[in-house]
């Protein structure tokens, strides 16, 4: 058991145990000097464990291949939590306002690290043009607050899932010999948008709710 966490935690690397050791208090530290809290630290931490994941991770098939489906449908079983990573992102901005930037930037570096490493590239492509659109709306658009929380996520999945599944479908074919196409397909990319925007959905009723009954300001940063 430990020396699976300690497999984990170092992605595969137990030689680099005390690096990686150092170098997460010094992020957890700077998060702290930031006045980042709960929502922070669960922001950063969530990103390496989701990257891992997809890693080790594998899809499931909604529809196996025929004719109509060509390469079939499949789910990664962490796509949903992967919607909500946008969600949380958007509380670390109401608890640290703009200094979200630094927490994203030191979220991108931790995902270059942990990232399956034929994706990686993309991985961290893909997480920082999302998050960077999801910033932009929850900081520019004067809707309420359940209303950005849903419109941010629902621009910056789109975004996300299109160049995560372009970099999933690249190293297919550069590792397994797989056919152009085998992951970024119109189905798999409705599929995986769908998947991310549940969990968007829900906490945008419930903050709406909330609102209603007078509980959160909608007007809140």
């Amino acid at each position: 058991m430990f020396d699976s966490f300690i497999s984990i935690l170092t992605n595969g690397n137990p030689g680099l145990l005390l690096q990686v050791v150092v170098a997460l208090a010094l992020t957890f530290a700077a998060i702290y000097l930031l006045k980042g809290r709960s929502w922070a630290l669960m922001y950063v931490a969530l990103i390496p464990f989701l990257n891992w994941s997809f890693g080790v991770i594998p899809e499931f098939e909604l529809v196996g291949k025929d004719a109509t489906w060509t390469h079939g449908i499949s789910l990664h079983p962490m796509t949903i939590i992967t919607g909500m990573v946008f969600v949380i992102r958007d509380f670390v901005q109401r608890e640290m306002g703009h200094r979200v930037l630094a927490v994203m930037a030191m979220a991108v570096a931790w995902s270059f690290f942990y990232a399956w490493p034929v994706i990686a590239l993309a991985s961290g492509i893909a997480f920082a043009i999302s998050e960077g659109v999801d910033w932009l709306m929850f900081t520019f658009t004067k809707y309420r607050l359940s209303t950005r929380i849903l419109l941010s996520s629902a621009l910056a999945a789109p975004v996300d899932t299109t160049v995560f599944l372009y970099g999933a479908d690249l190293a297919k074919q550069i590792e397994f010999g797989a056919e152009p196409g085998n992951s970024l397909h119109i189905a798999n990319w409705v599929v995986f948008v769908i998947g991310k925007m549940v969990g968007a959905v829900a906490v945008s009723m419930i903050m709406r709710r909330r609102e209603d009954l007078g509980q959160l300001d909608p007007a809140e940063a």
